[in-house]
């Protein structure tokens, strides 16, 4: 077998900078010190980097080639992280002749093949999607594929589409992180629930499973007693976590796979279980801080939205102009306890531009 080529994706991981740093690094563009310029050439050549001369020609000419974008708006408090990542990464890649097109859906699951499908039509030679319908979407990408459309999924799955690569936090490995967490929180024999959003969504359903399978190995005797399908919605998440408080006088702890965790808060809050009934959710944003400091939810397990986004433009756009092979990318999730969470990003998230906004509306 050949030698692997390395891509500038892989230089940046390696020296710990991003593509626009190390583009400018190898081109010897201004916006970089001379340390860091010194740095990453000494690693590319470790590495064996070879640039891909028909790329940096792409680069010069400025012939444009087209990405399209397709995720929700909401719940946003998880979708503006993946947002900013994907800006922020769009805003690196204006040197590679690339266009990207906004295509937003209004909530995860709703139209979004559709969207694709338009996409397809387009001129498209990539597309970024969030698939939370994959039954729907998966004959869709599919499609997108056979017509040389790379398609990366980010967030959740269609893992039985020929989609060319995923990004994402391991949905089980997030879930057997949060049971094992659980089995540790509360007594044995002790009794929990699931709230996630659609057990048809790929990310919602192996979270859950990952979950089961750690609280029940870790607590002994323990029970899983309901997992409630809440589909993002806000209203129906406070109703049915109100109507299972009520059911269950002795539930000990609630694990929410999914950023829905506000009307978890209230309905516990309201019915005078909080503290009482452990709370681990998902994701981290500045309307959780409340609830962490008031001891209402004692844990979450953050995903990286902003990173996962800035990964699925970094690794498509690479690949469309390096020609370097798409993978998938499983980041490790993390747990996040009140004594750590203003260490992250989130807590103190800037408020969304209106030129963000304008793009998301396109």
């Amino acid at each position: 077998m050949g030698k692997r080529k390395v891509g500038v994706h892989r230089l940046a991981q390696q020296a710990k900078v991003s593509i626009g740093t190390v583009d400018r690094a190898l081109h010897g563009r201004t916006g970089i010190n001379q340390k860091t310029r010194d740095r990453i050439l000494r690693i590319a050549k470790e590495l064996g980097y070879e640039p891909n001369l028909a790329a940096r020609a792409l680069s010069k000419s400025q012939k444009k080639f087209r990405i399209g974008v397709c995720i929700p708006r909401e719940i946003h408090f998880f979708y503006d992280e993946l947002w900013d990542g994907i800006y922020d990464e769009v805003k690196k890649c204006r040197d590679y002749g690339v266009d990207f097109v906004f295509r937003p859906v209004s909530e995860l699951g709703e139209g979004e093949a559709e969207e694709v499908e338009k996409m397809i039509q387009s001129d498209m030679r990539g597309i970024i999607l969030t698939p939370g319908r994959p039954d729907i979407a998966t004959p869709v990408i599919n499609r997108a594929e056979e017509k040389g459309i790379r398609v990366v999924c980010v967030s959740t799955d269609a893992p039985a589409s020929k989609r060319s690569s995923i990004v994402c936090v391991d949905p089980r490995l997030n879930g057997l992180l949060a049971g094992e967490l659980m089995a540790k929180f509360v007594a044995g024999g002790s009794k929990v629930a699931i709230i996630t959003g659609m057990l048809r969504t790929e990310d919602h359903a192996k979270k859950s499973e990952g979950f089961s399978a750690s609280f029940l190995e870790g607590c002994a005797g323990g029970q899983v007693v309901e997992v409630i399908e809440a589909f993002e919605d806000q209203a129906r998440s406070f109703r049915k976590t109100s109507e299972l408080l009520a059911r269950i006088s002795d539930l000990a702890g609630i694990y929410v796979n999914t950023v829905n965790c506000l009307p978890v808060c209230r309905a516990l809050e309201a019915r005078n279980r909080a503290g009482h009934v452990k709370l681990i959710t998902t994701d981290l944003f500045r309307e959780m801080v409340p609830h962490f400091e008031s001891g209402t939810i004692f844990a979450t397990i953050y995903q990286k939205p902003y990173q996962q986004g800035r990964l699925a433009v970094s690794t498509l756009v690479e690949h469309l102009t390096h020609n370097t092979p798409l993978e998938n990318i499983q980041l490790d999730p993390t747990i996040v306890l009140r004594s750590t969470m203003r260490l992250f990003r989130e807590v103190n998230r800037p408020q969304i531009s209106p030129e963000q906004q304008v793009a998301t509306s396109r």
